[in-house]
């Protein structure tokens, strides 16, 4: 699976990259997680049309706009309800 986070770089971008590294870890399945910023994450975010960030998506499908700070959540919106 890939996964991608895509953001501006702002302190919210970098706390759900940390915490989506850390979920892959923990899964442990060898899924690779691409942290997306500054002037290339502005133009996906631009080419995917999203008002806001950071965005998630996993294997090309945005699975999230914005940030949850609830580890389950984030985990579910990647892993299905693992």
């Amino acid at each position: 699976m890939h996964i991608q986070i895509i953001g501006s770089g702002c302190p919210t971008c970098h706390k759900l990259s940390e915490m989506v590294k850390s979920i892959v870890q923990e899964v442990g399945n060898g899924d690779t997680v691409d942290y997306i910023v500054g002037d290339k994450g502005t133009d996906m975010i631009v080419e995917l049309g999203v008002m806001s960030s950071p965005i998630l998506t996993v294997d090309g499908k945005i699975v999230m706009v914005g940030f949850i700070p609830d580890r389950n959540k984030v985990k579910a919106k990647i892993y299905g309800n693992v």
